[in-house]
This record gives C-alpha cells, sequence and structure tokens, in this order.
C-alpha cells in the first residue's frame, strides 16, 4: 500500500510522517510512504506520474488549494483510494458533506497522546481495507502476496500472466512491474472475461492484444511480449478479442 501525507505545518508534518512510518515498519514492512507534501500541488503533480492507494489530507492547507480540493481531484482519479482528514478545527469537517468527498475518517489534531493513537487507529483502518479490496470480487484488482508485501493489481494494468520456472510459482506482468508469487493458472484463468488462457503457460489480458500471428502461433501484447497460443486456443483467441472490443 502506497501512502501519501499532504501536511503544511512542518512540524505536524514531521510526526505525523514519523509516527505512520514508524508503525509501519514494525507492523507493515510493505506498506510505503511515497510522498510527503505541504501543498495540493506537490500531490497532483506527483499523481500526474503516479498513484497511491491512502492520504493523510490536513483540511486547512494555507494559500492554494484546500485539502477539501485536494480530496475532490483525488476521488476523480481514484474512487477507492482511504482519504484521511487532519484538522485543527471540528468545524471544518461540517464542509466534507459540502465536496461529497467519501472519507475513511476525520481526525482532530491534538497536543495530547489521543491524536497519535487515533492516526494508528486510522491508518490500520486503511490497511485492512486496502487487503479487502484486494479479496472482493466487486472490484477489478488482482491482489498478490508475496512474504509481507501485499499489492493490488488493477485488472486493467495486468498483460500477462505466466508459469514460473520456480515450481508452484507463476509471474505477473502488469504496467509498473513483474511479480513472481506461489499460485497455479487453473486459479486465476477465469476470474474475470478479460483474461484468456491462450497456452498452458499463460493467460494474457485481451484488452493488451495488438496483433494475432496464427502462422507462427504467437499474439504480440501492447508492452511487445509475444506469447504462445496453443491449437485449442488459436481457434477461440480472434473471437474472444472481437468480442471484448464488441464490448467496450
Amino acid at each position: 500500500m502506497k501512502v501519501v501525507i499532504c501536511e503544511d505545518n512542518p512540524q505536524q508534518q514531521k510526526m505525523i510522517h514519523d509516527r505512520l512510518k514508524n508503525y509501519a515498519m514494525i507492523n507493515h514492512p510493505s506498506v510505503e510512504i511515497v510522498l510527503v507534501a505541504s501543498n495540493a500541488e506537490e500531490v497532483l503533480n506527483f499523481l500526474e506520474q503516479n498513484n497511491a492507494d491512502c492520504y493523510f489530507l490536513d483540511i486547512e492547507l494555507g494559500a492554494g488549494s484546500t485539502g477539501l480540493q485536494l480530496a475532490s481531484e483525488i476521488r476523480k482519479k481514484d474512487p477507492l483510494a482511504s482519504i484521511i482528514f487532519v484538522t485543527d478545527y471540528s468545524e471544518t469537517l461540517k464542509l466534507t458533506f459540502k465536496y461529497k468527498i467519501a472519507a475513511l475518517d476525520y481526525i482532530l489534531k491534538r497536543t495530547d497522546g489521543s491524536f497519535s493513537d487515533r492516526l494508528i487507529g486510522t491508518f490500520e483502518s486503511s490497511i485492512q481495507r486496502y487487503k479487502q479490496l484486494g479479496q472482493t470480487q466487486n472490484f477489478d484488482f488482482f491482489q498478490v502476496k508475496m512474504g509481507e508485501l501485499i499489492k493490488n493489481i488493477p485488472y486493467e494494468n495486468i498483460y500477462y500472466f505466466e508459469t514460473s520456472t520456480t515450481i508452484h510459482k507463476i509471474i505477473l506482468s502488469e504496467k509498473n512491474g513483474i511479480y513472481e508469487f506461489y499460485g497455479k493458472l487453473k486459479n486465476i484463468e477465469h476470474i474475470h472475461p478479460t483474461f484468456f488462457r491462450c497456452h498452458k503457460s499463460f493467460i494474457i489480458n485481451l484488452q493488451h492484444v495488438v496483433q494475432i500471428d496464427k502462422k507462427t502461433k504467437y499474439v504480440e501484447l501492447v508492452n511487445g511480449t509475444e506469447c504462445p497460443i496453443s491449437v485449442r486456443a488459436l481457434q477461440n483467441i480472434q473471437m474472444k478479442v472481437n468480442e471484448r472490443l464488441t464490448n467496450t
């Protein structure tokens, strides 16, 4: 899970970052704080080329866009991201209804230990929610578990699954990397209509097919990968690709 913190008060920013980082290191090593920002523009610039799963946003960000306006932009990009607001004033929480932002939690800044405790409690809730998203069939994610690392990968980002040379393992290739994990292709091939088992060792994402070469029995994907096609699959792959194009 990737986390973004946006807080314009340097002391508060450091406290939130240190508290979350230390908690994650001990309890959830796969969680990564990918950005610590002081204003909304830094976050928006980051999101042009990157993504995150959880955001801790100060509602009052001083000059420029507020945390609420930033949250609205985040929601447009990712309706499922966890957003946690932190604020000095309880009155500002009413504004979240105006912006129609479904936040995971609202935390009032305190000088006592209750703020830190609430921060960690909400952080833990966001981590558990992230894990559950990848296990819910209502959402188009594939969850990869590699030791302590858990990643929810959108189906649309996946190019293919391949049998690994390591026994009982599968290779997943997607837009942001390649991962190897324990599993069986037979348990994956029917997870979603966009995937098609073109070979005993490959499951491809039909929406990333560039061309099918029936002579050499290979299918080319948008990332340049050429996957083999079995004789049996050759009879159905073009039909499956056409069905996919019709339904999009």
